[in-house]
């Protein structure tokens, strides 16, 4: 209940991903030719970590 008193993390661990984030998920899965990233019971923590990783892979491969 504190976590939630002070900054709501609790309710942002336990939250679905955001439409918003979902987009983007599926775009960069696309692109980075990994559609197994994208799952439509994600948590927004969990998109914000696939979401991460997949920038961080399009940004090394886009390197070369």
């Amino acid at each position: 209940m504190a976590a939630v008193k002070f900054g709501g993390v609790a309710e942002r661990i336990d939250a679905q991903m955001t439409r918003a984030q979902a987009a983007r998920l599926r775009s960069l899965a696309e692109e980075a030719y990994q559609p197994n990233q994208f799952a439509r019971d994600l948590t927004f923590e969990e998109a914000e970590r696939r979401i991460s990783a997949l920038r961080a892979e399009i940004a090394l491969a886009d390197s070369f």
